[in-house]
């Protein structure tokens, strides 16, 4: 697949996260209790981070928009008059409350079985050699960063760069192929980099769009896995590719259109 600067970009969304993960991520982020959502702030929010899909470009799987249809309708009807006096009505929080707690025991419960020692559980993983692997031996607890830490990471990025300057997604002179080659040669020379080191020296909104995207295809591959070390620090990318592997582009981004 030849890619020009009119090819317009999309990352597959569903392969990262789903709607349950992004309303976790949302009253993670809030520090409230998963039993006393307040709605309007939670449904405010999830729909500023769909509009930020749709700038980005990103495909956006059809149940965040049903999630986000169900999150209006909780709204409004906890907004009708007389609903906090009638303390026998069934509160309409629980049509998520509900799943979001089977889901996070599902998460849980898959966390566990990661772990255990399973016959042809690592026939896909890739090979890092044993030099890589104990280069980050000894580091503090990092905890694997989400869609959604990256998204507010990015937004971070843009206000720091170019404030007041809204997300949207223009395909011009930036070149997807060239913003994943550029990543992955970053990490061959130094095997971990930092989130804040892809955006150093972008000159403009449309750089910074395709370089997030190209972060986000090479870590779709399994070629990066992001971390961070502990709430609001900088995220960290490290290679899950030797430096020697000769990695196809034009593949990757054909795996994903």
């Amino acid at each position: 697949m030849t890619m020009n600067d009119n090819t317009e970009y999309e990352v597959k969304l569903e392969i990262f996260e789903g709607p349950l993960d992004l309303l976790i991520h949302l009253i993670r982020k809030n520090e409230v209790d998963i039993f006393d959502i307040p709605i309007a702030i939670i449904t405010e929010q999830y729909l500023e981070y769909l509009d930020m899909l749709k700038a980005l470009n990103i495909n956006v799987a059809g149940d965040f928009l049903v999630m986000a249809s169900t999150l209006v309708h909780i709204k409004s009807k906890m907004l009708l008059p007389g609903y906090d006096e009638d303390e026998e009505a069934e509160d309409p929080r629980d049509e998520i409350t509900g799943p979001l707690l089977e889901y996070l025991q599902l998460k849980e419960i898959a966390g566990e079985l990661s772990e255990r020692e399973i016959l042809g559980r690592d026939v896909f993983k890739r090979n890092i050699s044993l030099d890589y692997r104990n280069q980050f031996q000894g580091d503090d607890t990092t905890l694997e960063v989400n869609l959604f830490q990256l998204m507010d990471a990015f937004k971070k990025i843009i206000e720091q760069n170019l404030p007041g300057t809204p997300i949207t997604f223009r395909a011009q002179k930036w070149s997807l192929k060239e913003r994943i080659a550029f990543i992955i040669n970053r990490l061959k020379e130094k095997q971990t980099i930092y989130f804040t080191d892809l955006f150093e020296g972008n000159r403009d909104i449309s750089e910074f769009v395709v370089t997030f995207l190209a972060l986000l295809e090479v870590i779709h591959v399994g070629l990066v896995k992001v971390f961070q070390p502990e709430p609001y620090k900088d995220i960290r990318l490290e290679a899950y590719f030797t430096d020697t592997e000769d990695i196809d582009y034009d593949k990757i981004i054909e795996t994903h259109r």
